[in-house]
């Protein structure tokens, strides 16, 4: 475990700035040609082993994704926002019956409301905020038994080995 590392409020480990850096610069180093190995980066940046130093480079390309996903994420809640606010203007209106492209009218005289649209954008709101839950992963998530998460991990790593062009880990 990173020495640099705290406990957020809710118990859990963050990465300090300077694991971040350190971090970045792992990444940076193993760019460089010719590729140093794992414990050389350990070594040069004081991971505690070359094992550390690998996954301080995993963090690291995890790290250069977050900020498009985040604008992506933006992006799509925008969209939803949209949807969103379209639905409740059909639920907030009255809609009334029209039969033969006249409007129907009740005893008394006036309009008979039609309550599919509002049932219609009831659904839509509920799917929409579905959607919100999903996008930012507040559903509970989805089991994955262990073993086929360690099988993904041991391939990932198979396969940024064999970019590297580096067997030493």
């Amino acid at each position: 475990m990173d020495h640099e590392q705290q406990r957020n409020g809710k118990g859990k480990f963050e990465r300090g700035i300077e694991s971040v850096r350190r971090d970045a610069a792992a990444a940076e180093m193993r760019a460089q040609r010719p590729t140093p190995t794992y414990q050389e980066i350990a070594d040069r940046l004081g991971y505690s082993d070359k094992g550390e130093a690998w996954r301080g480079v995993q963090r690291a390309k995890a790290d250069v994704a977050r900020e498009p996903v985040a604008r992506l994420i933006a992006s799509e809640a925008a969209q939803l926002d949209e949807l969103y606010a379209a639905a409740l203007e059909v639920l907030e209106r009255d809609h009334v019956v029209v039969s033969y492209g006249s409007v129907v009218k009740g005893e008394d005289g006036k309009p008979l409301l039609d309550d599919g649209p509002k049932l219609a954008a009831i659904r839509e709101l509920r799917g929409i905020r579905e959607s919100y839950r999903k996008l930012h992963g507040l559903d509970a998530p989805s089991r994955v038994s262990v073993d086929a998460q360690q099988l993904g991990d041991d391939i990932l790593a198979l396969l940024d080995r064999a970019t590297d062009g580096d067997t030493d880990s």
